[in-house]
């Protein structure tokens, strides 16, 4: 993404940053508010509330290891930018690589806690930067009892032959004045007959890739376990994540609020780009402005033909004054992401054809809207959008049986899916009902691929649908419109977190027509 940044900086048409002209009215573009701020009590009382609750949810006799995420290597010794395990993260708000937290609990006693911290290296320092100190380790996190991270393996060791352990002074970092060797005797009583259970993070199916880690300990301690079966914790984040704290929404909101204005941005200078790129930069310039650790997810800036491939992320194509431009892109701030889409024209202004297809994603998505509260389902969302949906391309001509499967050529994908700390987040396994503070996308779509129908299995039937709905296809070919918001569910029902972002025809050129008036970028 940074190299789409260079090349904005590098083009003498588009370069950074945006200069206003005049100041008779407030600007048109709605610069992101300040960043939350949270004092250390507020911080320390969020992380140690989630702490207490995933040890309450394991239960006795428990022991949860989470590891740092660890380093990936984007060529020969050049490190991608580190990004820490979420869950791990959601304990400590620790960003740093090749910490572990441990946590246990006995049958009666509180669940003890002992982060395992690489020691502070200055030679590593000179080249790779600043490493915690306990102190701040434990000032960010909350975590009193601080090991030197060497002493993770024989702490563990002395576990699995059922004996406590207390490193030598000189490894323990930080301690708290009541600290005891761990694991309690009753952790180790539960051991030799068999009831302790040994927590990581087991996963399956999308995210097995991510934890590899986890998986090899798994097995290498079920050879030889001691007395501590090993289950995974993976459940037991997924639940408590997909449920947001006031504290969670306030940093979600700042997500999207810097996604907002890096849209804004990018609108703005849509209609004197002639590259994707160029409209893409304008997005990550923002995301950096506003200090987001990174965008949420490779950005989506496709105009014409290119708005109908989903995940559309080359941004190496024209932009046409003509044609729609659809980008779907979105910051991460504090290790939660946004996800927004908005579709508008490149000129400013909506052609017949294009509004006939964009009205028809705005009432499916409206009608979305209206099914969101309290004891709904993401099935309720989906399938109010997709009546809509349905009735609109019967109407266009595309579909001519809306109870038949034929809508799923032009809307192929779900409308809504769960957002926080991932921009495709975790769930509980069992889809569930909406509760207030659960945040998700609603993004219904149409999509005219050039070569949607030529695709199509060379049957009688699809030979029939394919006679029936080609003039419409020859009007609408080319056309891709997504519009996507973010919402959380509150006690009587929703709120759209991207709200301030224009959704109508009406306000998008509205918008188009004050900001490239407005805004002339560079001098």
């Amino acid at each position: 993404m940074l190299t789409a940044l260079a090349l904005l900086l590098s083009c003498a048409a588009l370069p950074a940053p945006f200069t206003r002209v005049g100041a008779a009215e407030p600007p048109v573009i709605r610069e992101a508010p300040a960043a939350p701020e949270f004092t250390e009590v507020e911080r320390h009382a969020e992380l140690r509330a989630r702490r207490e609750r995933v040890m309450a949810k394991l239960g006795p006799n428990s022991l949860l290891v989470l590891f740092s995420a660890e380093p990936r290597v984007y060529t020969n010794d050049v490190d991608y930018e580190f990004r820490q395990e979420n869950n791990l993260y959601y304990l400590t708000a620790l960003r740093q690589r090749g910490a572990t937290l441990v946590m246990l609990r006995g049958a009666e006693a509180p669940a003890r806690e002992i982060l395992f911290l690489p020691r502070r290296n200055p030679a590593a320092e000179t080249w790779t930067g600043h490493m915690y100190s306990p102190e701040e380790a434990r000032a960010l996190s909350g975590v009193g009892e601080i090991w030197d991270a060497r002493e993770f393996e024989p702490f563990m060791q002395a576990v699995r032959t059922r004996n406590s352990y207390r490193p030598a002074p000189q490894a323990v970092l930080l301690s708290t004045p009541s600290a005891q060797p761990a694991p309690p005797a009753d952790f180790l009583a539960a051991m030799s007959k068999n009831e302790a259970t040994l927590y990581l993070l087991l996963t399956g199916g999308e995210h097995n890739h991510e934890y590899e880690r986890e998986r090899a300990y798994s097995v290498a301690w079920a050879a030889n376990s001691g007395g501590l079966s090993v289950r995974s914790a993976w459940e037991v984040f997924a639940e408590m994540r997909q449920r947001k704290s006031p504290y969670e929404l306030r940093l979600m909101q700042h997500a999207v609020d810097i996604s907002i204005e890096g849209h804004q941005r990018a609108q703005a200078v849509a209609s004197r780009a002639k590259w994707e790129y160029e409209v893409e930069a304008e997005l990550d310039y923002t995301y950096k402005r506003r200090n987001a650790d990174n965008w949420g997810y490779p950005s989506i800036v496709g105009c014409g033909p290119n708005a109908t491939t989903l995940h559309y992320e080359e941004s190496q194509g024209r932009v046409r004054p003509g044609d729609l431009l659809l980008m779907d892109a979105a910051a991460e701030y504090e290790h939660y992401s946004a996800d927004v889409t908005r579709t508008f024209p490149v000129s400013g202004k909506f052609t017949t054809t294009q509004a006939e297809v964009y009205n028809i994603v705005l009432a499916a998505q409206e009608a979305a809207f209206r099914a969101v509260k309290p004891g709904a389902r993401l099935s309720d969302v989906h399938n109010a959008a997709l009546e809509v949906i349905k009735d609109g391309l019967l109407r266009l001509g595309l579909i001519t049986d809306r109870n038949s499967l034929q809508y799923r050529v032009w809307f192929m994908h779900g409308t809504s899916h769960w957002l926080g700390m991932n921009v495709h987040d975790v769930s509980a396994r069992d889809e569930g009902k909406f509760e207030e503070g659960m945040v998700f996308t609603v993004e219904p779509g149409i999509y005219v691929r050039p070569d949607a129908l030529d695709n199509l299995p060379k049957t009688p039937e699809n030979e029939k649908f394919i006679a029936a709905v080609r003039p419409a296809f020859e009007k609408y070919k080319g056309i891709g419109v997504r519009i996507e918001d973010d919402v959380v569910v509150t006690a009587d029902g929703y709120r759209n977190l991207s709200a301030a972002l224009p959704r109508t025809i009406n306000d998008i050129e509205a918008f188009m027509a004050r900001a490239q008036r407005e805004v002339r970028v560079g001098e």
